[in-house]
């Protein structure tokens, strides 16, 4: 699923935002937005050298903003890093949740969270880095400031499972938040293996399909299944 595939039309449906964007998808077209620019050149300049080996102002060319902008939005590179994957993350959340209420089967809702999140990769690799890769650089920062935003996420996939739980469509012996811990682990590691590689447009589109084949294999009801 590449980027581009989110703004296409469903069958009865309008165009859908790209997660990326801002609810009114203005966030890519708004050129005078200059954190908007900070945060897409950060992801291009931390993905080509690293985070260490960045350096402000090399952001700030990329981004072409003055040195001293950046400071207005951000007090420090580590601070540029932390909202750049709670910025990302964020507006994945609240796409999320607007795409799944559009869905009124637990399973295909668990599908769509998969796909989001491979999807949004998809020609993406620069972000794929930043988010699988460099964030791990950070460990401390991770641990002590995007926690909340990583267990949000964890805590939306739970969500759905807990709910085909209530329905009898998945297993009432797993624990949601450990199927949540694991889905986010397998599209953690296909997408961190896709970055690190040659990435081929398409394969995480086919890597979604069967990672979705295979985690509800496994969590499906066996009196779900023998309907």
């Amino acid at each position: 699923m590449s980027e581009g595939s989110f703004s296409k039309p469903r069958p009865g449906k309008k165009a859908s935002v790209h997660p990326l964007e801002d609810a009114d998808g203005s966030a890519a077209k708004r050129t005078g937005d200059k954190r908007e620019r900070i945060l897409r050149a950060a992801v291009e300049v931390f993905a080509r050298q690293g985070f260490y080996n960045t350096r402000v102002s090399e952001v700030a060319k990329a981004a072409g903003v003055a040195d001293g902008t950046i400071y207005l939005y951000f007090e420090s590179k580590d601070q540029l890093l932390l909202s750049l994957f709670e910025d990302r993350i964020g507006k994945l959340l609240a796409y999320l949740a607007k795409e799944i209420a559009l869905l009124d089967s637990p399973e295909e809702k668990l599908k769509r969270i998969i796909e989001l999140q491979l999807g949004i990769l998809d020609g993406e690799r620069d972000l794929a880095e930043v988010v699988t890769i460099i964030v791990r650089q950070s460990n401390t920062l991770l641990r002590e400031y995007a926690a909340p935003t990583f267990i949000a996420y964890l805590d939306a996939i739970a969500a759905v499972v807990s709910e085909g739980q209530r329905e009898g469509v998945f297993r009432s012996d797993v624990s949601p938040h450990l199927v949540a811990r694991a889905i986010f682990g397998a599209l953690d590691g296909i997408a961190l293996t896709w970055a690190l590689g040659k990435p081929e447009v398409g394969a995480l589109k086919r890597s979604a399909s069967q990672l979705s084949a295979l985690i509800l294999g496994g969590i499906r009801s066996p009196l779900s299944a023998a309907r």
